[in-house]
């Protein structure tokens, strides 16, 4: 049985997240102003690390290519717009 998991992060430009293998990533917000991801994942699998690439708006996306996009979140009552993508295996 499926269900949906949490992951809270920082804003690092580029970190690894823990997560079951197979984890279908849902959507990226913030929650009480904490950037997280949720996603529904299959508990009973082993974990594999997913490399999250921050970018924000206006700055240079190196290897867009091997980026897929997740989704956009916004700190400081909008003032930074943060756009996040996974590091795809190529």
């Amino acid at each position: 049985m499926k269900t949906i998991w949490k992951f809270q992060f920082e804003n690092k430009g580029m970190f690894g997240l823990d997560m079951p293998k197979g984890a279908e990533i849902l959507t990226v917000q913030t929650q009480e102003g904490i950037p997280c991801i949720w996603a529904l994942v299959d508990p009973g699998q082993e974990k594999e690390k997913r490399i999250i690439v921050i970018h924000g708006t206006g700055h240079p996306v190196q290897q867009a290519e091997q980026k897929k996009y997740i989704g956009t979140y916004q700190e400081c009552e909008g003032s930074l717009i943060w756009h996040v993508f996974e590091l795809v295996k190529g």
